[in-house]
């Protein structure tokens, strides 16, 4: 699940806003559709995960986009990890 590939619990966790800094920081950039409000840093890999936007959906529904983001986390770092 996500809170084991994050490495710590998300309970309490909420969203924010990608800064410069993190681009920078990060070798690969995932954006889940903040287009051009996103901050771009040439040289850095980025993916656009187009996902539902969970504010105001039922539990299941949460859920489902949730378990989508696992997936999703756990197939790049595999590719990653090669």
């Amino acid at each position: 699940m996500l809170t084991a590939i994050a490495g710590g619990r998300l309970a309490g966790r909420v969203p924010r806003g990608l800064t410069e800094e993190d681009a920078r920081w990060a070798d690969v950039v995932v954006t889940m559709g903040c287009g051009d409000r996103c901050p771009y840093i040439p040289g850095r890999r980025y993916v656009d995960w187009d996902l539902t936007d969970p504010a105001g959906r039922p539990i299941e529904e949460v859920r489902a986009i949730r378990d989508e983001i696992d997936g999703r986390v756990r197939a790049l770092v595999a590719e990653l990890d090669r």
